[in-house]
């Protein structure tokens, strides 16, 4: 998976089409991940205690990783990502602008 935890990602598909946000966890198993404050479910929790009142929580779902695409830092534009070695390193490069992300 060529996306990371805290890279800055849009929304292809899906209710929140065209946002973008930060990433959160990644599932690489799963081909998903979770960004914050987008994708957002309501739970519902019950009281534990006594006295206290049940919620309607707001917590963010997995989106599949093909139904977003990475924000390059460089040139700030929505873009593919690819591979070039340099040394022992595997660095990510954006196929617009071809710089380092």
């Amino acid at each position: 998976m060529k996306i990371k935890k805290n890279d800055k990602v849009k929304i292809l598909a899906g209710k929140d089409t065209g946002k973008t946000g930060k990433v959160l966890k990644i599932f690489p198993q799963e081909g998903k991940l979770t960004v914050e404050g987008l994708n957002l479910m309501k739970k519902h929790t019950r009281p534990r205690k006594e006295g206290e009142k049940g919620q309607r929580v707001e917590i963010p779902r997995k989106i599949d990783s093909s139904n977003v695409k990475l924000i390059c830092p460089k040139c700030g534009q929505p873009s593919r990502t690819g591979y070039e070695i340099k040394g022992e390193e595997k660095i990510r490069k954006c196929k617009k602008c071809q710089g380092e992300i």
